[in-house]
């Protein structure tokens, strides 16, 4: 599906309107289901691809701010709109506002710009609204978010170190191998008797010199030809999946997907929405593996069947989580428990984490020295050798 601008004519007013639909033509009968009179239509590109998204979190705290200070919810986002600078944001307002007017609920605006709001926060904001929360449900999709955007930082700042210590190992290879050992090689080119470890300096420097362009421009392709393979998303499917064979990155894995789920599951089922529907939402955001078994799950709790045990029975749990899911279900207080297991699970994933970077932070230091000290190693054993044979 594409976005489309619609110029509009209601009401003896003008506006711009952007409309999620596959053709022109769908996006014109859609404008046109409000009364509204079309007057120029164009393709846009999606928001996601802006270079200023959507601030969704500064819009949540500024909505929640604003309700539990009395107002409605058209009150709050006409004070939102009329506050805001950027034209862009303003337009999404603007649009939230068209919808309210028309006597659509939030979450029914939300969902006609789809592309900007998630469909956790558009299923916890409809949940909310058949019971009158909507800032508390709001408070606890601020919660949700600013977890897991934790989580996703804590993971993404423990790759950054070994991706730069490779960065500044491969430089530190590619000045020594394309400009040290050359100069090198024509005070070895003399010697009667090299060893073994001069002749490679030797050829190497020879290969530089009169293919040193060659050599570069195979290094950039080489380069960019990377690059563009580990973006590829088969590639990272692959490499995730076998570095999935480890039994300890497993676990650690499968603790990050159960973390997700459970903190969703307990954000729409606090919200008020059935057990049922929590599933099926918290489903689409489950990796293949895990969404067929979800499935199996969802049929026998349709059927009757205990949630903890049901989930327990098909691996998406583990012993401490089903005893805790037991004594929500017996109390009451399922949706509160879910929170529980995914706090208890975020601690030991941090923790797993910090070891993991104890771990192998020394080592990949210890592998990017040991080559660099090899290399290094072959320059200076000739000159060791020309020094004893001077003696």
């Amino acid at each position: 599906m594409k976005n489309f601008d619609v110029t509009l004519w209601l009401n003896g007013k003008s506006s711009v309107q952007r409309i999620r639909a596959c053709s022109e033509d769908e996006a014109r009968m859609s404008a046109a289901n409000d009364g509204a009179l079309v007057i120029k239509i164009k393709s846009s590109t999606p928001w996601k691809g802006s270079k200023k998204p959507f601030p969704l979190v500064l819009f949540t705290q500024e909505l929640v701010a604003l309700l539990e200070a009395g107002l409605v919810v058209v009150e709050a986002i006409e004070a939102l709109h009329d506050s805001c600078r950027d034209d862009a944001q303003r337009q999404v307002l603007q649009m939230l506002l068209q919808k309210l007017y028309q006597g659509c609920q939030l979450s029914q605006a939300m969902a006609a710009q789809a592309h900007l709001f998630p469909a956790l926060l558009i299923s916890t904001v409809a949940s909310s609204e058949q019971t009158g929360q909507l800032a508390t449900a709001l408070t606890r999709f601020q919660f949700y978010e600013k977890r897991i955007e934790v989580l996703r930082k804590r993971i993404h700042s423990t790759l950054l170190y070994p991706c730069v210590v490779l960065s500044v190992g491969g430089l530190i290879m590619f000045f020594l191998l394309g400009f040290i050992i050359p100069r090198f090689s024509v005070v070895f080119a003399g010697m009667k008797d090299p060893s073994a470890s001069a002749q490679f300096i030797v050829w190497w420097g020879k290969l530089v010199t009169e293919n040193g362009m060659l050599l570069l421009a195979a290094t950039a392709v080489s380069t960019v030809a990377l690059v563009a393979t580990l973006r590829s998303q088969a590639l990272k499917t692959g490499l995730l999946q076998l570095l999935l064979r480890i039994p300890q990155l497993r676990m650690q894995f499968e603790l990050s997907v159960l973390i997700r789920f459970y903190r969703t599951l307990g954000l729409l089922l606090q919200g008020g929405m059935p057990a049922v529907s929590a599933l099926e939402m918290t489903g689409t955001l489950l990796p293949g593996d895990y969404r067929s078994r979800l499935q199996q799950v969802l049929s026998e709790v349709r059927e009757g069947k205990s949630l903890s045990q049901t989930l327990d029975n098909y691996g998406l749990t583990t012993p401490v989580a089903a005893r805790l899911l037991t004594v929500g279900e017996r109390g009451g207080e399922l949706p509160a428990m879910c929170e529980r297991i995914a706090a208890f699970y975020d601690e030991s994933l941090e923790r797993a984490i910090e070891t993991f970077s104890k771990v192998f932070e020394p080592i990949l230091m210890l592998i990017v020295g040991g080559m660099v000290g090899l290399v290094v190693f072959l320059l200076y054993m000739p000159i060791f050798e020309m020094a004893g044979s001077l003696s």
